[in-house]
Parts: C-alpha cells; structure tokens; sequence
C-alpha cells in the first residue's frame, strides 16, 4: 500500500517541480537577440505616424513589446500580431522588409487593416515555412500575388485582398495553380483579388481537401461553372461567392455537396447576376445555417424543400424576381430561424391573424413584399426583433394600439413603416427606436414624443396637424441624439420655437410644405452640426437671420416658397461649404452681393421670383464646380448620405439616401433627388435685374440650365455663349436684348429648352439642326427676328448679316483660304484645257470632231432603245 502510494505521489512531486521551474523561466525569459535585431530592422522600414510601436526600443525586451509574442519556453519569436486595432489613423504603412525571414519560428504573421500603399506582397514570405497563419487582407497592397506564397505546406490560414481602391493596381492572380499546393490549408479569403484572368479557379480550389471555410468576394469571377465531374469540397463548411459577376443558373455542381453529407453551414452567393429558378436540390443540404441570395435574378416559385431546411438560422433572398405566395405552414420546420429578408420580391406573405410563428426572429426586412392589407399582428409575439421593415408592403390598416408600446422596447433599433396606408392618432406616444420611418402614411394628430436615443425620425407626408413647438421644447431624459429630422409635408403650424439648442446633434431638417409662421428664430444658429436645411414653402417672414452664419457645415440651403425679406446676406459667400441654395418665390430685395461668388462648390443658384435688383455679377465664373463638365466633389455629400441601419451580415447594400430640391427646369417644375448630384442651374428670373448679361457667364461651360428671364437686361448675347457645351435649358426671355443671335449658339448641340421670345433681337436666326429644331413661340416677340422656324422670311440685307463673320483668332480661320484655293484651282484648271484649245488648232479641230462622234453615238443608241421599247409594247 505504501509503495502504490509512493508510486502516485513521486509523480505528482516531479510535475510540480517541473511547473515550478517552467513559471520560474518565464519569469526570468529574454527574447532571442537576433530575433530583436530582426524586428527593429522590421521597425525601420514602417511608417508608423501613430507610434503604435514605440515599445520597440533596443533597451527592453523584444517579448514584451506590442504585438509580439514568444514561446514560454523557448523565448523565440512564434506570433507577430500588427493588425490596426480601428481607424486609418492607426495604419502601418511603408515596406515589409525581408528582416522577417530570421524569425524562423514565427507561425502567426497578420498585418491587415493597415496601408502599404499598393506595394507588391513580398514574394520572400513564401520562404518563412513555419507559417500557419498568414493575413494580409485590407492592408493595401497590390500587383500580383507572388505564387511563392505556394511554398507554405503548413499555412492553414490566409487572408488576401482588401483596402484602399484609389491604389493602382490592385491584387490579381493570373495563375491560381499555386494555391492547390498549400495542402494544410483550412480558410481562405481572397476579397476585392481581380481573379478574371484564372479560368480555373474552381478546380484549383477544390483540391484543397482539408478546406473547410472558402471566400472569394468581389474578385471579379464570371463563370463558375467549369466542366467538372465532381468538386472535390470533402470538408467545406462555409462558402462565399458573393459580389462577383456570375449571369448563369446556380450551378449543377453544389448538388454534389448536398449528396456528400459535407456539413455545409454557410452559402453566400448575393449580389451576382444569377438566373433561373432557386434548385430543389439546395434543401438537401441540411446543414445549412445560413442561405444568401439577394441581389440576384432569381425568378419563378421557392422549392418546397427549401422550407425543409430545419437548421435556418439565416434566410436571404430578397431583391429578386421570385413570386410565390407563402403561408404559415411553410415555416413550421424553421423554429431556429432569427433574420427573414424577402423585400423587393413579388412574394405574398398571407398568414392567419392568429398565427404564433415557431421562431423568434431578430431581424426582419419585408419591403415592397405583399404583406397587405391588414396590419402584421403576429408581430406582437417576435419579442426579440430588433429590425423591422414592412415598407411599402400594401397595409391599409390601423396600427393596433399594442404596437406604440411593443416597437418602443429598448433593443428595438429600426422600425421602418413607410410607404403604406396605415393611421392612427400618434399623440403622447413615445417613440424610442434608434431609427424610425413612418413617412408617406395616414398618420395623424399631434407630433409624438421621442426618447434621446433616437438618431433618425421621419414622418414626411402625413397628416400630423397642431403646433411644432411642444415637440421642439419638450423635455428629454438625456442628451438628444437625433440626427435627422423630417417633418416635412404635413399640417403643422404656429412659429419655429427658440428651443433648437436642445437639437445640437442634427445634421438634416426638413419642415417643408407646412404651414409654419413668424421669423426663423436666431437659436437655429446654435446647429453648429446642420449640413441641410429644408424650411421651403411655408408663410416664414423677416430677414434670413445672421445666425446661419455659424452653420459651418452647411451645404444645402432651401428656403425658397415663403415670404422671407431684406436683402441676400452677404455672408452667405463665408459658408463655402454650400452646394445648393434656394431662395426662389421670396420677397428679397437688393443686389446679389458679390461676396456670393466666394462659393466655389455651388451647382444650384436659384433665387428666381423675388425683387432683386442691380446687376448680374461678373464674377460668377468663380463657381468652379460650374465651369467643369462631370466633375464631382467631396461637397456632393451633402446631396448623397449614409446612414446604416442594416445588420452585421452584410445586409448594408450601400445604397445613399438623398436630398431632395423642386427645380424649374426647361419650364416646368419637378423634383430633383437621386440626379441632383449631377444638375448644374442658375435661375435668376423674375426679378429686377438690368445691366447686360456678363460675358464671364460663358465660361460655365459645365451650366446645364441658365434661366434669366422677366428681368430688365439690355445688350446683346454674350458671343461666346456657343462654348457653354453642357446647356440644356436657356431661358433669356421677357427682356430687353437686342443684337443678333451669336452664331455660336449652333454649337450647343445638347440644348433641348430654349426662350428667347420678347427681346428686341434682329437678323437671320443661325442656321443650324438645332436652332431650327425649336418652335416659332422660341422667338416670338422680336420684330427684327427672321427666318425658320419663324415665317418672316429675310431680306437680302438680312441674309447678308447672317453670313458668318470669321474672326482670324478663332477655329474656322482656315475657311476663306480655302475658297482662295478653290477659286485659283479653278482658274488654272479652266485656262489650262480651255488656253490650250484656244491657241492649238490641231487640237481644237480634234476636240470638237470628238464631241461631234460622241453626239452621234449617242443619237442612235437612243434612237435603238425607243424602237425597241415600241416593239415591245406592240406586243399582245
């Protein structure tokens, strides 16, 4: 007994001892100096602007630095982790230098996340042969992946691809053969790797029969359907091909995988091209968790094995073509399924009111899904939801009274109601999600109250009536954070309160189409963060306060459609931030201040209708962004923004949201959004403008839309309005101009719109394919005008003044040389025959014996063919 004993203690005795001696060589571990020696030399080649590695000095210990790791025992390098922890402020960048290849134990080598500027990969890591893991991705590198890369049999992890799209060139592969070699290897991702030029991706990759986690993303594939027998995926789990360019069926080689019990979880294959019907044969694989489809050009009805898929976790199959109708019976084996997308399909989810679902669903995203016409009741049960969008579904309901205090649950992010038909009296409810659309519905009553977590509220184009101020002045527990504020097209009225500095957090605000009044109050200046303000086509009076002066970020202003007085500030040429300002439909008066000219981002200048007077300024040339065709700005994001609400599983189509402004364009009104990036218009009409239109303007030459009309002007049209090669739309009507129409308005081939009708203008209208394609009402109203498409023809006098004028400084010089040309050409060809017939006999007896043979020729050939025809019509 006491030699068993002795036999279990002496063991445990010896592996204490051994623990014992470990923890004390811990302790005491230095790292190897040579490894040291190679890192700092590492250091030198690196850019490191935020000192991320400031521990490395040649004074501690390299195993004690940030992001190096060494073997307990050993003390050698084995982990080299300089992944950018968050922004790009935190980026390495520089070159990686061949110094890594002492580190002849290390096994973990990631760099992603930083900026190497487009630099080559090193085809030197292809010798560090005790690699394992190996990422790369979203570090900026670019050029050909070395197929070095080959030569690590023990690499099990690589991640390649990613980062910055301005670095030219970007990763690409010509040869793939490469990667079949790296036997041990078990995840692979490749995302944004140009792999175009590799026709045989597919069976490169499937050699590899250890994989089990394979993603090839936006790498440019087209064809993934190879004439293969049979892919050899033995342990693939996890496969995404999505944000590639596939235009073909799904193929006939993933029913292998479904018939070779390979316990695949994850398929991702969003955002192709993909057609046909969604196979059958995907529901035999019955492992899967997670199904990805959207964004493709799937048609026809879902498979019912698809519903057989009990393990669903994940169902994606929004913004296809697919239409069925599908009921609750469908869902009865799916009790684990958490995130539902059928939107922008013609799906019809008809289910009993009644219905308890056997799942609890986290997210839920149903737009433009027939879901219609009653309200969704079984909602009431998904107490886990955290994203809801039944936008646009057909519902022409009441919301239940349940749904306010259900939606208002504190993990409740998004609810996005819009576009339907429902009502409901919203007064006292507390809105408490994080994002909240209830826009374009039958919402009425007083405004509701919000909770400071709310970051986007919109309840545009409703029927909300009464006061604004109790919502602008209530009291919140906590600091606001809401963002953007729409209220826009709807019944509400009295004055804008003094409360906006409890709103400091906005960037967006729209009160539009309301029927608010009183002066827009000084404390909207306290919205230091505002990049759009929407007040237009309200009963708004007084001064535009000089307040919006510390609105810095400001670069869209609509103020247009109310009965706003005094003159145009002149501060407004401070905030160059502006893009687009409208004052149209005011009672303005003054000059435009030159100070306006300050601002170089301008696209839309509109402060037509109002009693502005003096003249144009000759400085609108200074607006740059105008005098450019098809340039864009980083300004434009004002016009285009992002707000993401969508979920972590790559839901975030990247889709802007827009703002929106009502243009007079080409004599009609229309509202510009998702275009109004692209739009370039000045309209000046309707005011008291005189003086004569500044030649400067015809330097625009990215305008699109110049009106001027029902001012006062004089003078003639600047002649070099022919070189404003964008313009569309030209309004110059209701004047007094005079002079002739430039010729070089025959160059504006895209102008479509065009009223010069009440001026004084005179002479010959330019002959061109253009001028002449417009009717007569274009002109009407000049006395002097003539020729088409007016019915006044010209006299001589007039045809003369409509002959071109050359001016020897412009394209088009060369034209009277090359009459000279003709005319001598001329000249030595007929003396040429004619002299030497006038003063050679022999030759001029020739000549006219010639003519008299042909003449003779051609008499009976002539007189052969009439017999003949008389013969034959003889004939009966």
């Amino acid at each position: 007994m006491a030699i068993s004993k002795a036999m279990i203690v002496f063991p445990l005795l010896c592996f204490l001892f051994s623990t014992i001696s470990t923890l004390s060589h811990q302790n005491t571990l230095v790292c190897n100096q040579t490894e040291k020696r190679a890192l700092l030399s590492f250091k030198h080649t690196l850019f490191d602007p935020a000192h991320r590695l400031s521990s490395w000095s040649t004074h501690e210990d390299c195993c004690g630095w940030n992001g190096v790791y060494c073997h307990n025992i050993t003390g050698r390098v084995i982990k080299l982790d300089l992944m950018n922890p968050s922004s790009s402020n935190f980026s390495l960048g520089g070159k990686v230098s061949p110094a890594l290849l002492q580190l002849e134990f290390l096994n973990y080598l990631n760099l992603s996340g930083n900026d190497f500027g487009g630099t080559p990969i090193p085809g030197f890591l292809g010798s560090m042969r005790s690699l394992t893991y190996l990422d790369l991705s979203f570090a900026s590198f670019g050029g050909l992946i070395p197929p070095q890369l080959g030569n690590l049999s023990n690499l099990q992890y690589l991640s390649l691809g990613g980062g910055d799209s301005f670095y030219e060139p970007q990763l690409y592969v010509e040869n793939l053969g490469w990667i079949s070699h790296l036997s041990s290897l078990k995840h692979l991702t490749m995302y944004e790797v140009d792999l175009q030029r590799e026709v045989h991706w597919l069976e490169s990759t499937s050699m590899l029969s250890s994989l089990s986690e394979l993603y090839l993303v936006a790498c440019e594939l087209d064809n993934m359907s190879p004439s293969l027998g049979y892919v050899n995926f033995t342990s693939l789990t996890f496969l995404s091909l999505a944000w590639n360019h596939f235009n073909h069926e799904i193929p006939n080689w993933l029913f292998n995988l479904s018939t070779s019990h390979i316990p695949l979880n994850d398929l991702d294959l969003s955002y192709n091209q993909l057609t046909g019907q969604i196979p059958g044969y995907l529901g035999n694989l019955s492992s899967l968790k997670y199904l990805l489809l959207y964004g493709n050009r799937l048609n026809g009805t879902l498979p019912s094995s698809l519903w057989l898929l009990s393990n669903l976790v994940y169902l994606d199959i929004g913004n296809n073509s697919l239409a069925d109708t599908i009921s609750e019976v469908h869902f009865n084996k799916l009790s684990k399924l958490k995130y539902l997308d059928m939107s922008s399909t013609s799906i019809i989810f008809k289910v009993k009111s009644n219905w308890v679902p056997p799942f609890q669903l986290e997210e839920m995203w149903m737009s433009s899904c027939q879901m219609g016409p009653n309200f969704p009741t079984w909602l009431e049960t998904q107490t886990s939801l955290r994203y809801l969008d039944i936008s646009k579904s057909g519902i022409v309901d009441i919301a239940p009274k349940w749904f306010w205090k259900w939606a208002s649950h504190i993990d409740r992010r998004l609810i996005d109601l819009s576009d339907n038909q429902i009502s409901g009296n919203l007064s006292g409810v507390l809105l408490n999600n994080t994002y909240i659309d209830l826009s374009s519905n039958c919402f009425m009553g007083e405004l509701p109250r919000l909770s400071p977590q709310v970051s986007l509220l919109n309840m545009a184009n409703n029927s909300f009536s009464g006061p604004i101020s109790p919502f602008l002045c209530q009291k919140l527990n906590g600091k606001s954070n809401l963002e953007i504020l729409d209220m826009s097209t709807n019944n509400l009225s009295g004055e804008l309160s003094h409360c906006w500095t409890y709103w400091q957090s906005l960037t967006r605000l729209n009160l539009g189409n309301n029927n608010l009044s009183g002066k827009i109050p000084d404390s909207m200046g306290s919205l230091f963060e505002l990049e759009a303000l929407h007040l237009h086509n309200n009963r708004l009076s007084g001064d535009i306060p000089p307040s919006l002066r510390n609105c810095k970020s400001l670069g869209l202003l609509d103020l247009g459609g109310n009965k706003l007085s005094g003159n145009l500030p002149s501060w407004m040429g401070e905030r160059t931030t502006l893009t687009a300002l409208r004052l149209r439909s005011n009672k303005l008066i003054g000059n435009i201040p030159p100070q306006i000219c300050q601002l170089s981002s301008l696209i839309i200048l509109d402060v037509a209708n109002n009693s502005l007077s003096g003249t144009i300024p000759k400085c609108f040339n200074n607006f740059s962004l105008m005098a450019t065709i098809g340039t864009e700005d980083d300004s434009f994001s004002v016009l285009e923004f992002y707000y993401d609400y969508y979920s972590y599983f790559n839901r975030y189509t990247g889709a802007p949201n827009y703002e929106n402004l009502m243009l007079v364009i080409k004599g009609k009104e229309s509202e510009y959004r998702s275009i109004l990036k692209f739009v370039r218009s000045i309209d000046l009409s309707s005011n008291d403008l005189w003086g004569s239109i500044p030649t400067e303007i015809s330097s625009l030459s990215g305008l699109e839309s110049l009106n001027l009309s029902c001012n006062n002007l004089m003078g003639s049209i600047p002649e070099k309005m022919g070189s404003m090669k964008a313009l569309e739309s030209l309004d110059l009507s209701r004047n007094h101009l005079s002079g002739e129409i430039p010729q070089s308005m025959k160059n504006l081939s895209f102008l479509s719109h065009l009223n010069l009708s009440y001026n004084n203008f005179s002479g010959r209208i330019p002959s061109s394919t253009q001028l002449q394609s417009f009717d007569a009402i274009s002109y009407i109203g000049n006395a002097e005008l003539c020729g088409v498409p007016l019915t006044k023809n010209c006299t001589e006098d007039e045809d003369f003044q409509g002959i071109d004028v050359i001016d020897e400084n412009e394209e088009g010089s060369e034209i009277p040389w090359f009459y000279i040309g003709m005319g001598l050409g001329f000249i030595v060809g007929f003396w040429g025959v004619c002299g030497a017939l006038l003063f050679k006999k022999a030759w001029r007896h020739a000549y006219f014996q010639f003519l008299y043979r042909v003449k003779d020729w051609v008499y009976v050939a002539i007189a052969i063919r009439l017999n003949r025809l008389q013969n034959n019509l003889r004939v009966p």
